[in-house]
């Protein structure tokens, strides 16, 4: 009975050890694609990289229940995109309450503001479309990921990819076009 028993053990061990060095080695290849999908919806480096350490740890506490460790790093681009969106929200609501309460005070030039007003304006159309065109666009044209990449970790076929990317640079050229006219005549 204490050699089943001491087997049994033994091929936990096994089995977690095993599970362990595949986790580190898929952690290696994709830690720099986490923290760039938490980047692009952040904006903000030091946020980023928490979101991406928060993400490794959910990874790691959940990796022996990923059916298919070869779709680990869409597994973990999904949650990323989540835990960021997450963050933002929060970092939104808390800005809302700072701004109520008069504790914000901006006295940056008058240029930086106008180029951080359009890079918020931009980055507010993106994160206007909707989540499965916002999705490709950011992973795409922020990222630099071409469409196979896009098709892989989204778990797409390669042409809805080019559908949904097309979809989503039509809006933002629908919302962001008065923003080109406004830019040529001061």
């Amino acid at each position: 009975m204490h050699e089943w028993t001491g087997q049994l053990a033994g091929d936990i061990v096994n089995r977690d050890e095993e599970l362990a060095r595949e986790f580190d080695a898929r952690l290696v290849e994709s830690s720099r694609l986490a923290f760039r999908v938490a980047f692009s919806v952040l904006h903000h480096r030091e946020d980023a990289e928490d979101v991406a350490q928060e993400a490794f740890a959910k990874a790691h506490r959940n990796f022996r229940q990923l059916r298919d460790p070869d779709r680990f790093r869409s597994w973990l681009v999904r949650m990323v995109w989540r835990m960021a969106l997450d963050r933002r929200r929060s970092d939104r609501r808390r800005s809302v309450r700072e701004i109520e309460h008069g504790s914000r005070v901006d006295a940056s030039p008058s240029h930086a503001m106008a180029d951080a007003e359009r890079a918020e304006m931009l980055w507010e159309a993106i994160d206007s479309l909707p989540e499965k065109l916002r999705r490709v666009v950011v992973l795409a044209s922020i990222e630099g990921h071409d469409i196979a990449a896009i098709a892989g970790l989204l778990g797409i076929p390669p042409g809805t990819v080019k559908s949904r990317l097309f979809l989503a640079r039509q809006q933002l050229k629908e919302r962001l076009q008065w923003l080109n006219t406004t830019a040529t005549n001061p």
